[in-house]
């Protein structure tokens, strides 16, 4: 199985990294998640939704947080990817690390894997392989201007 992986370093804490990978509002203003269900506890659900229309949901991503440590860890698991062109995919595993490296100055590190090989798998990989690093460049510009 294949993972991607990506790093960045951000001007805040771990514990405010964290937080906007599971609250609402930080997620839409961050990630332009249009709407979410996150339950803030292990074994709660995580689920992110984009391009919310009265017709329906474009591209929702679903999974179990197994690990949520304030201080900078989050795990997912279970992840599932619905898009409405492409077969579902997953299982997978989200891994974020925050760790301090200065007085409110993170470096944070994410990994999703579980990427499988062929069709719409190879798809995905490409598409998160790019798509990770500008994720996490709009959560720097998000993180650092609040």
């Amino acid at each position: 199985m294949r993972s991607v992986k990506a790093e960045i370093e951000i001007k805040t804490t771990p514990l405010r990294v964290i937080q906007a990978f599971l609250d609402a509002e930080d997620l839409r203003r961050w990630w332009n998640v249009h709407r979410s269900l996150v339950q803030q506890k292990p074994g709660g659900l995580w689920v992110l939704a984009w391009d919310v229309t009265t017709s329906g949901m474009k591209y929702v991503t679903s999974g179990m947080i197994e690990t949520i440590h304030a201080d900078g860890y989050l795990r997912i698991t279970h992840l599932v990817y619905l898009h409405p062109e492409k077969h579902i995919l997953g299982p997978m595993e989200l891994e974020i690390t925050v760790q301090a490296i200065a007085p409110n100055h993170s470096l944070i590190r994410a990994e999703q894997s579980g990427y499988l090989f062929g069709g719409d798998w190879d798809w995905y990989y490409e598409a998160a392989s790019q798509g990770f690093p500008y994720t996490l460049g709009l959560l720097k510009a998000y993180l650092e201007k609040v």
